[in-house]
């Protein structure tokens, strides 16, 4: 079935038939496909009164296992995102009270993020929500075509990163 990639790629090939345009039909249906998905995702963190950066901050935590705390930096490396990100989202999620900054006994001029009781509570309760979210739009896959896509896009995004 066409989609609004095809004809993006009929159009060129039409306007500059001299370039081969064939990688637009990978990295155009990637960059659409992110978008729908992401805003799909944002409708259930919606629902829990999370965004996607919260979501990650808190989920990051909990996955780190107990006592659910860690530092800036290891949370910035575990997230893959800037410690200035980090700070602006800890700012963010302190202020509602779902986690808590405290000294890191084994480093005098550093910090530990902890999870709270409630932001355990908050990402205990939205994370069933999120992955079935995510298994809803991938159910449209088998689980076969699921491993394959995963591997794919893995090598992707190590080629992209170069």
């Amino acid at each position: 079935m066409p989609d609004r990639v095809d004809r993006i790629i009929e159009q060129w090939n039409t306007e500059k038939p001299s370039l081969d345009v064939s990688p637009m039909a990978v990295i155009g249906r990637l960059s659409r496909t992110a978008l729908v998905v992401e805003s799909r995702l944002a409708r259930t963190f919606a629902q829990h009164g999370l965004d996607a950066a919260s979501f990650d901050v808190l989920a990051t935590l909990l996955r780190s296992g107990a006592p659910y705390r860690i530092t800036p930096l290891g949370l910035a490396h575990e997230a893959m995102i800037s410690t200035s990100a980090v700070a602006q989202r800890l700012n963010k999620l302190e202020s509602r009270g779902f986690v808590v900054r405290r000294a890191n006994p084994d480093d005098g001029r550093g910090t530990l993020v902890a999870l709270t009781d409630a932001g355990k509570d908050l990402i205990e309760t939205a994370l069933p929500d999120h992955l079935e979210t995510e298994r809803a739009i991938s159910a449209a896959l088998s689980s076969e075509e699921q491993a394959v896509l995963a591997e794919l896009l893995q090598r992707l995004s190590a080629a992209a990163s170069i």
